[in-house]
């Protein structure tokens, strides 16, 4: 009986030692390593800044270009003109265009020392057309590590009228061009087109191509 009796106070003393044991406060120490091994990963990125393109809302465009016309049969020669367009929406715009430029002397003309076929006045080509264009593939060309341009190319196509040879002549035209965005309001082209016409200067009608590659430089307004 005596031994029961020293058995449960020594059963009671160790009950409440695992009791305090078990409600313990972690240490600060092991609160520290328990975060410590919970971040595995402690990722380190360098956020960039990126800034969106400052592009001009405005639908409207005008400008020049000069560059080279090969007029069939005329040899090649400078040309000079304008446009101005219309941005329907981000893929179609409208644009109405003039150039002009001077035909040389045929090889016809220089080897035979026969008289010229053309008066100096109707070697003036001069020619306007409208033209709808669609924006093919919008992109970004870029100038050393950190300066991006706007980019986009774009096919063309239209009707006009072309006066060469003392006579007008209707013309149809298409090419490819780039438009390069340099500011918002800015944009530089590098466009080549082929005007298509029929001609008879030797008394055969015949259809003429002639080429065009110009560059120009438009304003947003």
């Amino acid at each position: 009986m005596e031994s029961r009796l020293l058995v449960l106070p020594i059963a009671v003393g160790i009950a409440a030692t695992l009791s305090g044991c078990a409600h313990r406060p972690p240490e600060p120490a092991e609160v520290a390593q328990a975060e410590a091994q919970a971040q595995v990963i402690e990722p380190k990125v360098a956020r960039r800044t990126v800034k969106p393109p400052d592009i001009d809302t405005e639908d409207f465009e005008i400008g020049v270009f000069a560059g080279e016309m090969s007029i069939e049969d005329f040899g090649v020669n400078t040309v000079v003109g304008a446009r101005f367009a219309y941005h329907v929406n981000e893929k179609y715009f409208i644009e109405l265009a003039a150039g002009q430029t001077t035909a040389e002397l045929t090889s016809f003309e220089r080897l035979s020392g026969a008289a010229q076929l053309l008066t100096d006045a109707e070697r003036d080509y001069s020619y306007y057309n409208v033209s709808l264009g669609y924006n093919l593939l919008p992109g970004e060309g870029f100038l050393g590590r950190k300066r991006a341009l706007n980019t986009q190319i774009y096919v063309i196509g239209g009707v006009g009228n072309t006066t060469f040879a003392g006579d007008d002549r209707f013309t149809v035209n298409m090419g490819l061009g780039l438009r390069v965005l340099p500011l918002d309001w800015l944009a530089v082209h590098a466009d080549i087109r082929d005007h298509v016409m029929d001609i008879d200067l030797l008394g055969k009608p015949k259809t003429t191509h002639n080429l065009e590659g110009h560059l120009g430089v438009t304003f947003f307004f």
